[in-house]
């Protein structure tokens, strides 16, 4: 089931067509900020979430396209991405059945050649093992994970396959990492670090707006494209602390 939300496909004789995207988990608290960036910037967004989620996005009624499903049904994401430029997923890993893996590898198979697919996740996945994590990521992998899974809530394993098989994609991809999350007004752009550990991400803390706006800004950031940045918010300490200490240009 398709629930239209006019998205003004009408565009004038000479003007460009509009950047469309898709938000694979549109419902969610970070998809909801997704949808709100990708239409401030006069996108035309499709998004993705489970019927019942679908009154969540009752504010954005008129403006988006929704695809009512569970993000790891193919036939739904192969609707949703048609004509896509780029596509944002959100990797939930709910569940003990491969619930982000299957909506990866969806998104994988049916975007369209040479979209731009970014993907969100944990500073837990790394591309290249390179990360130093700390005891409290250590914890909360070795202990909240098995935890998690063994109350069928969630999988954190299942995460890490989902990003493995993006990484092995020759897709334009890119996985954000995000760090803790707070909510509150914007404080910008996050910045990032390909590795975790870092001096730069030591404050460990991104507004859940901003982890969205990374996401969004990042559509048009050929830079990130094959890249695992791990951000944090722009005005943290750590953030603030490694801008001073740069050399001036």
């Amino acid at each position: 089931m398709r629930e239209d939300m006019e998205t003004g496909h009408n565009q004038g004789a000479g003007r460009p067509a509009r950047k469309k995207v898709c938000i694979v988990g549109a419902s969610g608290k970070l998809g909801q900020y997704m949808v709100r960036h990708a239409l401030d910037r006069g996108y035309e967004v499709a998004g993705v979430c489970r019927e019942a989620s679908v009154p969540k996005l009752d504010a954005f009624k008129g403006r988006i396209t929704l695809f009512p499903g569970a993000t790891d049904d193919r036939r739904v994401i192969e609707r949703a991405v048609d004509g896509c430029d780029g596509v944002l997923t959100v990797l939930v890993p709910r569940g003990v059945h491969g619930y982000a893996s299957k909506t990866a590898q969806a998104v994988l198979d049916k975007a369209q050649p040479g979209a731009r697919l970014l993907f969100s996740c944990g500073w837990h996945i790394t591309l290249d093992g390179l990360d130093v994590y700390s005891w409290k990521i250590k914890t909360l992998v070795k202990v909240a994970g098995p935890l998690a899974r063994l109350a069928r809530f969630a999988d954190l394993d299942d995460q890490v396959e989902a990003c493995r098989r993006v990484f092995a994609s020759d897709t334009r991809w890119t996985v954000v990492r995000g760090s803790d999350l707070e909510e509150g007004d914007s404080q910008g752009l996050p910045v990032w670090s390909r590795h975790v550990g870092d001096p730069i991400l030591k404050s460990n803390l991104t507004r859940r707006i901003d982890f969205a706006l990374f996401m969004v800004e990042a559509l048009n950031n050929d830079e990130l494209v094959h890249r695992a940045p791990a951000i944090v918010g722009g005005q943290t300490p750590s953030a603030l602390a490694c801008a001073s200490a740069a050399p001036a240009p």
